[in-house]
């Protein structure tokens, strides 16, 4: 079936003016030497049967149209077919070296992950510096709410201060924290509530 569609393949390239002749030279070409390039091509591709098999059709087209193919007694120069077969391959491999790789749509995410975790630990460590240069009573209340994830009565009973004082301290730390960041070209986006 393959080699009939190459036949059918070269026909239609030739305008339909092959002969049997000339059928029967593409169908011995194609038996004789199909198989070996084939497995050469295999290892090649690392496998890709599909590339491979395209690359062996494309070198015995190749073959057909170029004379040179041939040795002087008419048979086929298996030494020029393994030839054009690899720079074929060449050729492809720089192909898609050539171009960026292609990133299907539904799996970009998975893609920025690395960067994501990254940028992640840049921004703990920004926040943490920022944190640090806060007044301890601006401080403790922020890391209480917001990091320990208290309640403002629990941070309230925690810190001995009053629930109002802690909302106080929160809003003021926050604002503080912000300006520090700002200050150091930190891009975030709006700060959450505290719980009640």
């Amino acid at each position: 079936m393959a080699d009939e569609d190459t036949v059918e393949a070269e026909r239609k390239a030739a305008g339909g003016r092959t002969s049997e002749v000339d059928d029967q030279a593409l169908r011995d070409l194609y038996e004789a030497h199909r198989p070996v390039l084939l497995n050469f091509l295999m290892r090649l591709t690392n496998g890709d049967r599909q590339r491979a098999e395209d690359i062996v059709q494309e070198a015995l087209v190749r073959a057909w149209r170029h004379p040179e193919a041939r040795r002087a007694d008419g048979s086929w120069s298996r030494a020029w077919l393994f030839t054009v077969a690899r720079r074929i391959a060449i050729d492809q491999v720089r192909a898609i070296q050539a171009r960026p790789p292609e990133v299907p749509d539904e799996r970009m995410e998975t893609f920025s992950v690395a960067s994501d975790e990254v940028d992640r630990l840049l921004d703990a460590r920004e926040v943490r510096a920022a944190l640090a240069a806060l007044p301890e009573r601006l401080r403790t209340a922020v890391v209480a709410i917001y990091f320990q994830q208290y309640s403002v009565a629990e941070a309230a009973e925690l810190l001995g201060v009053p629930p109002g004082t802690v909302k106080s301290r929160t809003y003021y730390g926050l604002r503080a924290l912000r300006e520090v960041l700002v200050s150091r070209d930190f891009l975030f986006g709006p700060p959450s509530q505290p719980k009640s």
